[in-house]
């Protein structure tokens, strides 16, 4: 089971406008149900807008990204009023300051919170590709890389969703192993209760991580720096139903000689039954769950992949 923690504990920086604060061009907010009403119940939001922050008014007139050679710049339509470099200095200044932070999310689209595909034009206002990304989101991601960021209109998608928090509450519980002050024997024992969950996303990963912390000739800060980088990469990957599944069989192996024939049967069909698309993840989980309970394993009970985040989140009943 990963480790809990209290809704304090879980600092979370958000675009203000997605938690309410009437802070866009038009005076407008465009908040998001799912951070206020579910997942404002279980963390801290800090909340940011790099427009107010940098003296722009409520209203105001928009801005856009605007590629002039190979220079990206944040200003009016027309080009005046450019902002770029007073948005990146407060980009830089807060990332210099989040390293409380355990996540971000980003207004999608807004060219200075925008992760990705924002809208570039160029100087006489023509449309190019949509591959910009905002100018202040860009110095938070390039200074804190393993910190887990979403856009508000991905978090809609049920798999990005809990994906998204799983890294959230993953990441929070590195930082807590850090503060303490890291050793192998925290090294290899945070490692063991996530086994399952990197398994889920990436199988290569899974044994890449476990060759690394059996390596006897390298410093464990830098084991440590190397194993949080590949975990995080590791999950950043969505978990596909041919991986959960395999997970849930590895799990299902720890309770054959506890179950009886109808038992193992019926768990059998509930993890098929999962692979097959017919059932969400929770139903083999509930399963799983209700054994270990019946038949404690002490391996199984520590491993955040049955339980990574607060249930009442209900993240895994949508697919």
């Amino acid at each position: 089971m990963s480790k809990k923690f209290e809704k304090e504990d879980i600092i979370i920086g958000i675009s203000a406008c997605l938690i309410g604060e009437k802070v866009r061009f038009d005076a407008s907010n465009k908040p998001s149900n799912f951070c206020i009403k579910e997942l404002g119940q279980h963390v801290t939001y800090k909340a940011y807008c790099p427009e107010v922050a940098v003296g722009l008014p409520i209203p105001r007139p928009t801005i856009r990204l605007i590629k002039d050679q190979d220079m990206i710049k944040v200003s009016r339509p027309d080009g005046s009023g450019d902002v770029t470099s007073a948005i990146k200095a407060y980009g830089k200044k807060v990332a210099s300051l989040s390293a409380n932070l355990s996540g971000y999310v980003f207004c999608a689209k807004s060219p200075t919170c925008g992760m990705e595909r924002v809208k570039v034009y160029s100087p006489t206002g023509d449309p190019l590709q949509a591959k910009g990304i905002g100018v202040f989101s860009r110095e938070i991601m390039k200074a804190n890389p393993l910190l887990p960021c979403e856009e508000n209109g991905r978090l809609n998608d049920p798999i990005l969703r809990e994906n998204f928090v799983a890294r959230v509450y993953a990441y929070r519980h590195w930082q807590a192993v850090v503060e303490s002050g890291i050793s192998k024997h925290k090294l290899t024992s945070f490692h063991a209760q996530y086994k399952y969950t990197v398994m889920s996303h990436d199988l290569v990963a899974y044994k890449e991580l476990g060759r690394l912390l059996a390596r006897a000739d390298m410093a464990v800060e830098e084991m440590a720096e190397q194993y949080i980088a590949g975990l995080m990469a590791a999950l950043t990957k969505t978990a596909s139903r041919k991986n959960h599944s395999n997970t849930l069989s590895h799990i299902q192996g720890y309770f054959s000689k506890f179950l009886n024939k109808e038992q193992r049967k019926e768990l059998s069909a509930q993890v098929d039954a999962y692979r097959t698309g017919l059932v969400p993840l929770m139903v083999p989980l509930t399963l799983i769950n209700h054994y270990l309970l019946a038949h404690p394993n002490d391996y199984l009970a520590q491993q955040a992949y049955l339980n990574p985040y607060p249930e009442s989140l209900k993240l895994r009943y949508g697919y």
